[in-house]
């Protein structure tokens, strides 16, 4: 994504951060063999789909009238559900935004089934006061996981990765969010896209 169009979604989420109160990922990356823990959430933005956002009309019943994952974007979920499953990442459940590029990447990642979860849903060019609601109950959420019953896959869109913990994400990178355990306070981590050659 330019670095113009990271940006603008950076401005205008920053009221969704502030209202969340959700602190910014740390710059330090998350290494793959830690996604084997049960308490982590790795929050991935979908893989390579050329362009930004979709074309005007578009149904989420119709993959055709959205934009999709291209022949690298598919090449690139296979690739990151092979280093995942190798690393023994193991997700207990998978969540998709209902957007087909994302569930395209969850299903192509082949770490489980994938149940779409709204909340993962975009809100690009939206209402605020519905993406700050929203952003706030995937928080929610989140926080309501059971730590010891994961890792959870969670396959999204970069303007929530970025409203969530306030780091924008690449195609098939992300976010690592650790749930609090054993008086350890929750954590969010960057996950760097791979999966490209």
């Amino acid at each position: 994504m330019p670095a113009f169009f990271r940006w603008l979604a950076v401005i205008a989420i920053a009221p969704t951060l502030a209202a969340a109160q959700v602190a910014p990922a740390s710059q330090h990356e998350f290494s793959l063999t830690e996604l084997r823990q049960p308490n982590v959430v790795v929050v991935l933005r979908h893989a390579s789909a050329p362009g930004v956002g979709d074309p005007p009309g578009f149904r989420l019943a119709d993959c055709a009238t959205q934009r999709n994952l291209d022949a690298r974007g598919r090449e690139q979920a296979a690739r990151l559900g092979a280093s995942w499953k190798a690393a023994g990442f193991r997700p207990t459940q998978v969540w998709s935004s209902a957007w087909c590029r994302c569930q395209d990447t969850a299903r192509l990642i082949g770490l489980g089934p994938v149940q779409v979860q709204p909340l993962l849903n975009s809100f690009f060019g939206g209402d605020a006061q519905r993406r700050d609601a929203q952003v706030a109950q995937l928080s929610r959420l989140i926080d309501g996981l059971d730590p010891r019953g994961g890792p959870y896959l969670m396959v999204t869109h970069q303007v929530v990765i970025t409203a969530l913990s306030g780091h924008g994400a690449d195609s098939g990178g992300g976010v690592v969010i650790e749930l609090p355990h054993g008086g350890v306070a929750r954590r969010t981590r960057v996950l760097p896209a791979a999966g490209l050659d």
